[in-house]
């Protein structure tokens, strides 16, 4: 039997927490090796720049999240292209499709999540992708090239992949319609007012928006082409090309009847640990401590993401660090219109209060529990909802000057003194500006 090779940090999943778990490691440990493991071909790349690769033709070059000689550097062995199709955790080994076998001292799940196919007549049909990964980007940018008449597009799903593949899509002058179940767009991480204000802006920009209502098939008159979608009130519409948007799952399916314990996602603790020793998972498939709910929770973005593994690849290196919670934060800008949220945007009862301002396209709001802001949307005016967002991740009590948050002119000078002080000692310095948490999250976001 050939002896089968022992990695010392065996990593699955090559993006932002396999990525951040790398980088911690190598802090610790110059020498062990470390090994990681990713279906997709590419080097890491920043996933929600796939959006721009679709409607500017970025190309990967610039869609690196690390420069192309970081694995070399870092001593870092990939395996690119190949997928995990079984894990044995008594053994210490995973097996690769192509039969290759692996050993491992600690291993990182840090595989994601897939897009969310519904049970869905037509869904096979050529003309309807996906619009997770850069394959899928490219599929479709080959679909536009080599159809020359003009494309009607439906996508399937008003969320944030949604909303984004329908602005690079008017960027190449596709005519598009988003159809969303619920009855606004970006109703996860947008409470009514903003999604208003983006609802009005996708339709000045060209996008037809039918809220309140599924797509029950995907329809074709033409041999295996989607030629238009069949909505749950009859109404049917033409098109060539359908985009399923709905969201991701995580992607459990690796440890689905072992040991590790998994609810929505795999379950963490605050160490990035599962209940397996040695097992340690991050990202978009973890569960992991959100200091808003003060729970574990689902919260699949870069930034978490990229701190859950860091936080991994400490502990996996033999440093004990705790993960000190992260919580639902999207900065986002579609259609030149930027917006910042985070945490709980739509209080669920009147346990909580809610203070705002609004004028013409600028909107601030900032929901508080027991004094703490437990959420916030900011739009058009994102300049401090960093600080907003510091004070939100330190818990600290706002209720004696609640109001100033969301005013014109709020600054940091805006705080009680003790407590602009402290901001401004925790605050690094670039070019002698403050950076703010937003500006971080948005460097880890597009990684550039």
């Amino acid at each position: 039997m050939a002896k089968i090779e022992k990695i010392k940090y065996l990593i699955i999943g090559n993006s932002a927490g396999g990525i951040g778990a790398a980088e911690a490691i190598r802090t610790l440990d110059k020498t062990g090796a470390i090994s990681i493991i990713s279906d997709e071909p590419y080097p890491v790349y920043s996933r929600p720049l796939i959006a721009e690769h679709l409607s500017e033709r970025r190309p990967l070059k610039k869609m690196l999240f690390r420069p192309p000689d970081f694995y070399e550097k870092n001593h870092i062995q990939t395996i690119l292209g190949k997928k995990v199709v079984k894990l044995d955790f008594p053994k210490h080994t995973v097996e690769l499709e192509n039969g290759q076998t692996l050993g491992w001292e600690k291993l990182l799940l840090a595989t994601g999540g897939s897009p969310i196919l519904p049970p869905m007549a037509g869904i096979e049909l050529q003309g309807v992708f996906t619009f997770t990964r850069l394959d899928d980007a490219r599929a479709i940018d080959q679909f536009l090239a080599e159809h020359r008449r003009k494309v009607r597009t439906v996508v399937i799903g008003g969320g944030l992949i949604g909303v984004s593949v329908a602005e690079a899509l008017v960027k190449r002058d596709v005519e598009t319609t988003i159809i969303e179940m619920k009855d606004r767009v970006l109703n996860v991480i947008l409470d009514e007012e903003a999604s208003a204000l983006k609802e009005k802006i996708l339709k000045k920009a060209g996008v037809e928006v039918i809220t309140g209502h599924t797509v029950e098939k995907i329809t074709s008159y033409l041999p295996g082409e989607a030629t238009g979608v069949s909505l749950d009130d009859g109404q049917t519409l033409p098109c060539e090309m359908v985009i399923i948007a709905i969201g991701v799952r995580p992607r459990t399916e690796l440890v689905t009847g072992t040991e590790i314990k998994v609810n929505r996602g795999i379950v963490v603790d605050r160490h990035m640990a599962t209940s397996r020793p040695d097992v340690y998972a991050c990202g978009d498939v973890a569960e992991a401590y959100d200091f808003v709910y003060g729970e574990n929770r689902l919260t699949p973005i870069w930034p978490n993401a990229y701190s859950g593994g860091r936080v991994a690849g400490l502990n996996m290196a033999g440093i004990l660090a705790e993960y000190p919670g992260g919580t639902a934060m999207n900065s986002i800008k579609y259609f030149g219109t930027n917006i910042v949220s985070a945490g709980i945007v739509a209080p669920p009862d009147d346990r909580y209060e809610v203070i705002s301002s609004r004028d013409d396209s600028i909107y601030r709001k900032i929901v508080l529990k027991d004094g703490l802001i437990v959420g916030m949307v900011f739009s058009g005016d994102i300049e401090k909802s960093g600080i907003i967002y510091n004070l939100m991740k330190d818990r600290i009590n706002v209720g004696t000057f609640k109001q100033v948050l969301v005013a014109d002119d709020f600054g940091l000078s805006s705080l009680p003194e003790e407590i602009w002080r402290q901001r401004l000692a925790w605050l690094p310095s670039t070019a002698g500006s403050p950076v703010t948490a937003v500006e971080q999250a948005e460097e880890i976001l597009v990684g550039e």
